[in-house]
């Protein structure tokens, strides 16, 4: 690899200042740093990182998601590959594991803690503690991914606590999950070794956490947004606040990553050196990530900028390779496999209906823009010809789950918040155990896209009740191995179809994906039935 030299604003992070320099970088190491008198009005900082992601949410492969996110200054992610486990157990890790070595990019990832999230599903495989003890000895498995079971760490149940052993034991961080947890039981829980959480979505939970010595993620993904709420924290707590997505949409990724949160940051008057050691530092510190930190003898894992206000990306360098540039990836694609797991029949258009109970209120499922939670509400019930039926004026739509590993029941509830009017949207990106999840305003539009997406053995589908719409996820039913760019786009489209049905939530597939997410409170949708997440356990349909 040739010599490489970079003059501009040199961005001490740890020294706290910013100098005109010169960076000398010879196989991918920095070998000099050295200060000028002069030097052009662009600034070098180290590569921003991802600090909890899960990459299958972006419908690209890692080494995809590489190229789209390179653009925007992204040069590492700590990757949860939690999702493909669900759907394929150990091959699937292995998958995700092996494809992010085709390219320049450091992907990090975990072993997933909770394969299934939860028994209330049915998931396409198991990892037991033994598998999970086999991952977390490989180099290529940095920390025991977010231990989704909070209470299964309360109530000191034997598997989780071998997993979280099994970590210690390897001396790897255990990544948290347990969204609004406070009190004694935040405290056993971080006492057990878990040291980060993602879901706070209040200032005061999240601050409790930190006193108790947590590292906060403040989240900013395509349907969970907590930037607002929590980037305060990061005045008092720059050492212990991190910057992540956690599932980030393709269209979303095309527009920006962490560099946008690095701008929204000092935009709102946060210093620059404290808004950079949450972008850049502490996620490489904690994770023992192996890239560079801008100092010499370092790995060239750094990003030229416009300014530190837009964080407009001219250049990226991994590991001393130029790999993004004025908007431009230079990562090629690469061939992949597609590895699934799909088992289930055609569906008929009697397999959405179900029999109302008299007139007994429905217990309905309110989904919330911008949050992973959700609202139980009761509403009354429409019937027509005995059966339940969507109440379209009152935004009262059915939703159902379909499992797609063998054939079952199909699932049904009803959900408030979509907007739709007319049509169905459907998804086999459905949290945790990814059955095929759909929702609509009648029976015939729910058959029709559920049936096109087994059809193509997953993907995302959308009817306006004439034309169908469909983007085929063949590696899982998660993720298209094609062009990311055209990927982003054939989503965009079916994203502005979905809301000229009158979808009124900024990203309704990624919402409609979290509905079925057991772990998350209050009410949500399995594939064996209603659930709520507040007892963990099924409620009834009506009543």
């Amino acid at each position: 690899m040739p010599v490489t030299v970079l003059r501009g604003q040199i961005v001490d992070i740890p020294d706290h200042s910013i100098y005109p320099g010169e960076i000398t970088i010879e196989d991918g190491i920095i070998t000099a740093i050295h200060p000028l008198r002069e030097a052009p009005d662009q600034y070098i900082l180290p590569g921003f990182i991802d600090a909890h992601v899960h990459i299958e949410s972006s419908m690209l492969i890692p080494s995809e998601f590489a190229r789209l996110a390179v653009v925007h200054g992204t040069v590492a992610t700590v990757s949860d590959p939690h999702e493909i486990a669900n759907v394929c157990g150990l091959e699937g890790v292995q998958f995700m594991i092996e494809n992010g070595k085709q390219v320049p990019f450091k992907f990090i990832f975990g072993a997933p803690s909770c394969v299934p999230a939860t028994a209330f599903e049915t998931a396409g495989a198991t990892l037991n503690v033994a598998d999970v003890t086999a991952l977390l000895a490989q180099p290529d498995i940095y920390y025991l991914s977010e231990m989704m079971n909070f209470p299964g760490v309360l109530h000191n149940d034997a598997e989780v606590m071998a997993k979280i052993a099994a970590a210690k034991a390897v001396n790897k961080p255990v990544d948290g999950h347990a969204p609004g947890l406070r009190g004694k039981d935040a405290a056993q829980y971080i006492a057990a070794g878990i040291s980060t959480d993602h879901e706070c979505f209040t200032y005061e939970e999240a601050l409790e956490k930190l006193k108790l010595g947590m590292y906060i993620l403040i989240r900013e993904g395509s349907a969970a947004r907590n930037f607002e709420a929590l980037i305060p924290l990061l005045n008092d707590y720059p050492d212990h606040i991190m910057f992540c997505s956690d599932d980030k949409h393709p269209d979303s990724l095309l527009l920006g990553h962490i560099n946008q949160l690095a701008a929204r940051a000092v935009a709102k008057g946060i210093d620059v050196f404290k808004v950079l050691k949450a972008a850049c530092i502490n996620p490489a510190l904690h994770y023992r990530i192996p890239c560079g930190m801008l100092q010499s003898g370092h790995h060239a894992d750094c990003v030229v900028v416009n300014n530190l206000k837009e964080f407009k990306v001219l250049q990226t360098y991994i590991n001393g390779e130029l790999v993004a540039e004025n908007g431009k990836t230079l990562i090629n694609s690469v061939p992949s496999d597609t590895p699934n797991q799909f088992n289930c029949s055609l569906k008929s258009v009697k397999d959405f209906m179900v029999a109302a109970n008299g007139s007994a209120p429905l217990n309905v499922i309110e989904a919330l823009d911008g949050q992973l939670i959700t609202r139980k509400l009761q509403a009354e019930a429409v019937i027509s010809d005995g059966h339940l039926v969507s109440d379209i004026p009152n935004d009262i739509l059915k939703i159902a789950v379909v499992n797609r590993y063998h054939d079952a029941p199909v699932a049904i509830a009803f959900v408030k918040g979509f907007g739709l009017h007319k049509g169905a949207i459907a998804s086999t990106v459905a949290h945790d155990s990814h059955n095929i999840i759909v929702c609509g305003t009648n029976e015939n539009d729910m058959a029709e896209v559920v049936n096109a997406l087994i059809d193509c053995q997953g993907g995302v589908s959308v009817t306006d009740g004439h034309h169908t719409r469909t983007l085929a996820l063949p590696v899982a039913g998660l993720m298209s191995n094609h062009d990311g760019y055209e990927v982003a786009a054939e989503y965009t489209k079916l994203d502005q179809m979905t809301k000229a049905m009158g979808a009124t939530l900024e990203s309704p597939f990624m919402t409609l994906s979290f509905m079925a997410l057991l772990v998350i409170p209050s009410l949500k949708l399995s594939d064996k039935g209603l659930f709520n997440g507040d007892t963990f356990t099924f409620t009834s349909l009506q009543g």
